[in-house]
């Protein structure tokens, strides 16, 4: 009469062998590599007798693994080609793959436990959500009610326009000139000297800022007053041009 075994779904190679170390009551740190290994290659022929696996590649590599670390604890001391345990880095990959495990698990929970948590839509009246509570101006304030502290604020604020200067409380930020008049001046006459004739439009054209059409201006109307250059143009409205005097 065949026994059935019924078999655990492993997720890969390293749940297996967690599975057969807390099976066996062992340390994950002190695997007792000759016994768990005989244990592995008899759940790898069950599962393939089972066909439970679709894939046996990387069950097999740790099957591999379990055997190569077995014949060299099996090795005698002097033939031992390390001095460390052979066992060091399956215990490092243990303990990782552990850890995450958990964490895995204990995320899951708390999953579950977030799901069943309910929140109550908020039904509070409209009204009173934009309820202010009034202020009281005849609370006391020491010996002052809020009406008469703010009657002294109302009295400081108008003796401080007062004690203003009507002029100077308009006036803007004084800031450095952008273009003086002199400057414009000294680059009229260097552009007048190289052409002989300039176009009035691009003297503006160079920086259309306010400020800088009228330093223009100015320079213009007095290197005229100075009699350095003349002024001409044809016809109402045309193009208006600067002529060099020598």
């Amino acid at each position: 009469m065949a026994i059935d075994v019924k078999l655990h779904v492993f997720e890969g190679p390293l749940d297996l062998l967690l599975h057969l170390i807390e099976k066996n009551k062992v340390s994950i740190y002190d695997i007792p590599i000759v016994e768990i290994t005989s244990q592995y290659l008899e759940y790898i022929r069950e599962m393939e007798r089972e066909k439970t696996l679709d894939s046996m590649s990387e069950f097999l590599v740790m099957a591999a693994t379990l055997l190569r670390i077995k014949a060299k604890m099996l090795l005698p001391a002097e033939e031992k080609e390390e001095e460390e345990d052979p066992r060091e880095e399956l215990v490092r990959r243990l303990m990782e793959y552990k850890m995450y495990k958990y964490a895995a698990v204990e995320l899951k929970d708390r999953s579950i436990d977030a799901a069943k948590i309910c929140y109550k839509p908020q039904t509070v009246p409209q009204e009173i959500r934009d309820y202010v509570e009034p202020v009281n101006t005849q609370e006391i304030v020491g010996d002052l009610t809020l009406t008469k502290l703010y009657d002294v604020f109302q009295m400081v604020m108008r003796r401080k326009k007062e004690l203003e200067d009507p002029v100077r409380k308009d006036f803007g930020t004084i800031t450095k000139e952008r273009f003086r008049v002199e400057d414009r001046m000294e680059d009229i006459r260097n552009q007048i000297h190289g052409y002989s004739r300039i176009n009035f439009r691009t003297l503006l054209e160079v920086a259309p800022e306010r400020e800088n059409v009228i330093a223009t201006f100015l320079a213009v109307l007095e290197l005229m007053k100075l009699g350095e250059i003349m002024v001409s143009q044809s016809e109402n409205f045309s193009e208006i041009y600067l002529d060099s005097v020598y």
